[in-house]
């Protein structure tokens, strides 16, 4: 059954830089670091420095990181010209105000709008190589997911290359940070992982006094016969949400046994409302209740299936904590309070 859908699953593989922040620092500790050293970003500690420091911060060059794959990249400037090969990062990069450092974005960028203009490099899996070296980039930002050998072919052409890989809100709100930092644009950082830490604390702050009996059980699809287990970032924000994912007993994205989520029997179930059927236009949710022995699942019977913006949800960026509010809404609409 062919489907029309975005290309979500790229999303939720998208962006994890294995690194942590301890180049940051404002004037003062710019003169303790000599040029001939580069700043070592350390795998296991973070600086974060607070609100009132931000006017001050900025990037000490060279700064050393380390992507998820494990190579070390030293940059000796800001990137002035940024290839983006991940809606999330995209996003991230936007957020940061760095419009006009972006000089190309992957076939599946539609956010934000400015991104409309921006001249398209390919897929995430095997990008358009040969756009990418037109455009010339100092950084190409991109998920696990590139190919190995797209990766290394640029690589050896002399193109920086980063790849991330988010598992948790923590891991996309770090990479921010670091995206900050690499950029020299720390006081955005800030203010961008801010607003996420509040907007997660609202639906932390909702939720915290349910008892495990009160949890709701929750499946989620979003593309057709496919769900998501544990060690996902789309896992953690079901149960930040405070609700329990029938699938965590699983780990990673896994095809759905159908017998097994009647069993389940979940409260609520939640799916991509932008899948359609291609040829009979049936929309997922359609498909789902249509299944057979799907309507003695409670969900079902109380109508609490809901339709989620995947792209909120699905793109590890600075959208993330709405799409877990949009999550908690879902769940338990009575708790959050709704403006």
């Amino acid at each position: 059954m062919k489907l029309l859908k975005k290309n979500w699953i790229t999303g939720a593989l998208a962006l994890m830089l294995t690194i942590s922040l301890t180049a940051c620092g404002n004037n003062e500790q710019a003169e303790k670091v000599t040029e001939q050293t580069p700043t070592e970003v350390a795998p296991t500690e973070q600086t974060k420095p607070t609100e009132e420091q931000a006017s001050d911060l900025s990037t000490v060059y060279p700064l050393t990181v380390v992507d998820a794959t494990g190579e070390s990249i030293t940059f000796t400037e800001a990137p002035k010209q940024i290839v983006s090969l991940s809606p999330a990062e995209t996003e991230a990069l936007f957020a940061l105000g760095l419009d006009e450092q972006v000089v190309g974005v992957s076939d599946f960028d539609d956010y934000p709008e400015a991104v409309t203009s921006k001249a398209r490099m390919g897929g995430v899996y095997s990008p358009n190589e040969e756009a990418i070296i037109v455009a010339e980039p100092d950084l190409v930002v991109t998920g696990i997911s590139m190919s190995v050998e797209a990766t290394e072919k640029l690589r050896e052409l002399g193109i920086t290359i980063i790849k991330t890989d988010p598992k948790s809100v923590d891991d996309v709100i770090a990479n921010i940070e670091l995206l900050g930092q690499i950029t020299d644009q720390q006081a955005e950082a800030i203010t961008v992982v801010d607003k996420m830490k509040q907007e997660r604390a609202e639906v932390t702050e909702a939720v915290k006094s349910l008892t495990p009996e009160q949890k709701k059980k929750v499946y989620i699809e979003f593309s057709l016969g496919w769900t998501v287990g544990s060690g996902e970032f789309l896992n953690e924000l079901i149960t930040l949400a405070g609700g329990v994912n029938v699938a965590a007993d699983t780990v990673g994205w896994n095809e759905i046994s159908e017998e097994k989520i009647i069993n389940d029997n979940p409260d609520v179930i939640l799916y991509n409302m932008n899948v359609k059927d291609e040829t009979t236009q049936e929309t997922l949710d359609q498909i789902i209740k249509a299944r057979s022995g799907w309507d003695q699942i409670t969900a079902i019977k109380n109508d609490a299936i809901v339709g989620l913006n995947d792209n909120l949800v699905s793109r590890p960026g600075p959208r993330v904590t709405q799409g877990l509010k949009e999550i908690a809404n879902a769940i338990y609409p009575e708790l959050l309070n709704h403006e």
